[in-house]
């Protein structure tokens, strides 16, 4: 009996620990449940390893729990503070957790989120994510927390010296602020142009289109990028959304987003609830009210806080 007591625990053991931090990885990019779990087991099996508590951050903040990513985060550093990746991380924390806080939290919280952004930069300068997480504090934050709008014209110069794509990508931002519309899309357009593969400078032009109200030019946009990849969940939203937006193609939009359920779910994509409640709005724009009801009572039922598609059932 002992014998077979000791044989299952190292059975359990080898479980718990079976999955790599590339694995773990991998799971997280591809927004696989699993990724959580088995980066918690990584970090409880590896107190002492920056690299655990700093992908357990990421873990954390891809699945919104924030106040828990932080303390995961704070541990990482403190473990190791000349990682440039467990202070990105740990600024990534900060960023989903300010936003569930009350002001005078956030007041304190920014300048750590400025810090860590800023610490990564200083030992990775070549780290595009953090200089981009940078340029939006700097938009958005007052001059009295470091904020400035001389700041993010710097990294979206120092962005550009390293990725011309991604520089137009920075400089949109900021003529966004400046509620420079036009010079904005030109912007995502001249990124698209340097970098045509870029699924994110693809998603960001879409949307450019979308906010312009240019919707003809939305919709072949994205009909260009499901002609070309059938599996690109982010095209297949979008169109549906523009057709919600454009109230026009209701069939088609009402299409794409049933297509976009099928397709597995890539962790920057928008949840299925929202997906739902999309198509809940464009059988509600057919006259299709049964299906609308079923489309927001499936949001719901992913979600049953989301107000939005408790609105539109009232409206039914």
């Amino acid at each position: 009996m002992k014998l077979c007591l000791f044989v299952f625990a190292l059975m359990v053991s080898a479980t718990v620990q079976a999955a790599t931090p590339q694995e773990i990885s991998a799971q997280l990019q591809a927004g696989d449940k699993r990724g959580l779990a088995n980066a918690e087991a990584y970090a409880k099996a590896n107190p002492k390893n920056a690299e655990a508590w700093s992908l357990l951050t990421r873990a954390r903040v891809l699945q919104g729990k924030a106040e828990a990513a932080v303390t995961a985060g704070q541990k990482a550093v403190a473990l190791a503070p000349n990682s440039a990746q467990a202070q990105f991380w740990l600024g990534n924390a900060y960023g989903s957790r300010i936003g569930e806080v009350g002001m005078m939290s956030k007041m304190s919280m920014a300048p750590k989120l400025r810090d860590a952004f800023e610490k990564t930069v200083a030992l990775d300068p070549n780290n595009l994510d953090a200089r981009t997480a940078l340029l939006q504090f700097y938009l958005q934050a007052p001059s009295a927390i470091g904020g400035g709008k001389d700041k993010a014209l710097l990294q979206a110069r120092e962005i550009g010296k390293r990725d011309a794509a991604r520089g137009h990508l920075a400089r949109a931002q900021i003529q966004l602020a400046d509620k420079d519309n036009a010079g904005a899309l030109k912007s995502y357009e001249a990124a698209y142009a340097a970098k045509p593969s870029d699924a994110g400078i693809r998603l960001a032009l879409g949307i450019g289109y979308q906010q312009a109200e240019r919707y003809n030019d939305a919709f072949r946009h994205f009909h260009t990028w499901t002609a070309q990849d059938a599996t690109a969940g982010a095209a297949w939203y979008q169109l549906g959304r523009t057709s919600v937006l454009s109230g026009q193609h209701l069939e088609e939009g009402i299409a794409a987003l049933q297509k976009y359920l099928k397709l597995p779910r890539m962790a920057n994509e928008p949840a299925n609830q929202h997906a739902y409640y999309r198509l809940g709005q464009l059988y509600a724009k057919a006259g299709k009210k049964a299906e609308a009801r079923t489309a927001f009572q499936s949001a719901l039922k992913l979600d049953p806080a989301f107000k939005e598609p408790k609105a539109e059932l009232a409206k039914l």
